[in-house]
């Protein structure tokens, strides 16, 4: 009976470490600046990353062989990029990924600002929350992110003057609003001036540097100005303005319900909230400003105390479309160029490739 157990768990192993060996097969060699491999188990992640982002539960083979491919394009002219000297910092990414998680969340947050909020509102660590949305850890997903930005300055340096005189013409801008006029609509909008102190490992002390901040605020000793000037000094607590919308998703956004929000709308300007306590940190609001709905005039600013107006606003988002057109095509044209027996092979095709395709 041990022998038999002791067989089973020898076989368990075995095929175990069968199946990880079977994962770490090349698919493709990259070779242009230094020998890289693709891996199966590589095209596995992207593919189930893929997966996460768009709501499909399955690929094909040949849709298989396009993420494969465009992993091998990519791989090139990050190598390409590389031997031509450009280079992406830490510090870059940092800034690039916060950009897009400002644009999901509505306002500029630090990273730790952003766990925070991640934390109140999912219960999720950053890390989990980044894994659960593209199937990448938050280290995976910088990673990810440092490779297209590197991909894309490649693309920038090679077509810098083209891409720079890209621009619509005031006809495009005019017919794209007159076709999309009645999505220009402004929703009743508060803003607000939040106060915020995280509790950190002395949730008493975090309690009294609230209180201080909200009794000198309430008595006129300070503003709204010196609070958020002050906190560059002080560094205890976080302060800043942000426009709030009458919707279901700004009341997600604020960790409160929807008639809680409604609630919120009733208050005057000047009105300031009583300090409220969180899982993390303290808290407090004052109402700076109420806006009206509205529909949207070509020369209307696109956000209260904005100084963009539709207009530069639609300029500006059908230049990064067409510019976003004339990069994918570019891309295309340099990898076409880049695809060359010398600078690449692959490793399993075919009826080989195809197999391994099926099997997962």
């Amino acid at each position: 009976m041990k022998r038999f157990a002791l067989g089973s768990v020898l076989i368990l192993f075995t095929s175990v470490l069968a199946f990880a060996q079977a994962d770490l097969q090349p698919l493709a060699n990259v070779k242009l600046n230094k020998s890289e491999s693709i891996t199966l188990r590589q095209l596995k992640n992207r593919v189930e990353s893929y997966k996460l982002q768009t709501g499909m539960t399955s690929f094909t083979v040949e849709q298989k062989k396009e993420i494969l491919d465009a992993m091998i394009d990519e791989l090139l002219v990050m190598q390409a990029a590389q031997k031509a000297g450009i280079s992406i910092t830490d510090s870059q990414v940092n800034e690039y990924f916060l950009g897009n998680m400002a644009q999901q969340i509505g306002q500029q947050l630090t990273e730790a600002q952003l766990a925070q909020i991640i934390k109140q509102q999912t219960g999720m660590s950053l890390d989990d929350y980044i894994k659960a949305q593209v199937g990448m850890t938050l280290s995976e997903y910088k990673n990810y992110m440092k490779s297209q930005l590197l991909v894309s300055q490649y693309i920038m340096s090679k077509k810098q003057g083209e891409l720079g005189s890209i621009t619509p013409t005031d006809a495009d801008i005019r017919a794209f609003y007159d076709m999309n006029k009645s999505s220009f609509v402004q929703n009743d909008i508060l803003k607000l001036f939040l106060v915020l102190v995280p509790k950190g490992k002395d949730e008493k002390a975090a309690q009294k540097k609230i209180t201080s901040i909200y009794e000198e605020l309430k008595s006129k000793k300070t503003s709204p100005e010196k609070i958020k000037a002050a906190q560059k000094a002080d560094g205890t607590y976080q302060a800043g303005d942000m426009y709030v919308s009458k919707s279901t998703q700004a009341a997600q956004q604020m960790g409160i319900t929807y008639q809680s929000l409604m609630e919120l709308f009733t208050k005057n300007v000047d009105y300031v909230s009583e300090i409220t306590p969180t899982d993390t940190d303290f808290q407090f609001y004052i109402v700076r400003g109420k806006y009206d709905a509205k529909m949207l005039q070509i020369s209307d600013v696109i956000q209260p105390d904005s100084t963009v107006t539709v207009y530069e606003y639609i300029r500006q988002n059908l230049t990064v479309q067409q510019q976003n057109q004339f990069m994918a095509q570019a891309a295309q044209e340099l990898t076409q160029e880049l695809r060359t027996p010398a600078n690449f092979q692959m490793v399993k095709s075919g009826a080989a490739l195809d197999t391994l395709l099926e099997n997962w």
